[in-house]
């Protein structure tokens, strides 16, 4: 059972102090030593005092006293798993985890805007917006146990938009902006509105099959169009899920695939650039 949110602060003079912070999505009061060292923290979803020195029991259970309602347990903190001790010792400059939706073409534009004279709009900004709005679906599936990276680079210059990975297995999703257009496929083209058709599903496969080689799993492309006014596909495609971004929540249906600590352990991998640098 959560404590009440209070402000945190000093236990006592010389004592131990809490302070908030999170881990996961998860919300935790950390309990700290007066030279910095973290000696306790407790997480609130779980109502656990989770120590790292026994001998520091009584005084973290008075410093979080008033932040805790009713029962929680006390212990030692979990044992690290095989994904998190990758984690731990992932360069920064190697986590893709921190990447957002459209991280790249967020670098892009930045480092080359349009000019301001420019009358026709630039792609990259509907691109943006797609990706943008698969993102935000996507990650709203962390709190059902799947696990989300975006802009996942790969050699030579491609990229993978989002990869899922969950119970459901793994998926490859690309974006594309359909907003208020009507929308044709026939296996392996996809036709906007009036454009030429395009080879997008073979472009999908492709993205997914350099995944499956790369994590040495099977990754399902999937292709997420945001926004179009009519979708009509002449027979099913092989192999490609076909959704609406506002559809993207359905993945969370899907089960019995992945234990919790495949997800972990196939994520801790996806996360290291290092990954996709040979395939």
């Amino acid at each position: 059972m959560s404590g009440p949110r209070r402000q945190p602060g000093p236990a006592g003079p010389g004592r131990l102090r809490v302070v908030p912070g999170g881990h996961r999505g998860r919300d935790r009061l950390y309990v700290s030593a007066p030279d910095g060292r973290t000696v306790a923290w407790y997480d609130r979803e779980a109502a656990r005092v989770h120590l790292l020195a026994e001998d520091e029991r009584a005084d973290v259970l008075e410093a979080l006293g008033p932040f805790l309602a009713g029962p929680v347990a006390v212990g030692p903190p979990p044992v690290p798993t095989p994904a998190d001790l990758a984690r731990l010792s992932l360069h920064p400059d190697d986590d893709l985890a921190p990447n957002r939706p459209g991280e790249a073409l967020l670098v892009a534009l930045d480092r080359d805007p349009v000019p301001a004279h420019r009358l026709r709009p630039d792609p990259r900004r509907r691109a943006l917006t797609a990706e943008r709005a698969a993102g935000e679906a996507l990650d709203r599936l962390e709190g059902v146990g799947w696990r989300v990276l975006h802009s996942v680079p790969l050699p030579g210059g491609d990229r993978i938009h989002h990869l899922v990975i969950g119970p459901g297995g793994l998926f490859a999703v690309h974006c594309l902006y359909a907003r208020k257009q009507r929308v044709r496929v026939a296996d392996p083209a996809v036709v906007l509105g009036r454009q030429e058709p395009e080879p997008v599903l073979r472009r999908v496969r492709a993205a997914a099959d350099r995944a499956s080689h790369a994590l040495t799993a099977e990754v399902h492309p999937l292709l997420a169009l945001t926004g179009p006014a009519d979708l009509r596909v002449t027979a099913p495609p092989r192999g490609v899920r076909i959704l609406q971004d506002s559809d993207l929540g359905d993945l969370a249906r899907l089960g019995g695939i992945l234990k919790p600590a495949d997800v972990e352990a196939l994520h801790a991998m996806a996360r290291d650039r290092r990954t996709w640098t040979r395939v």
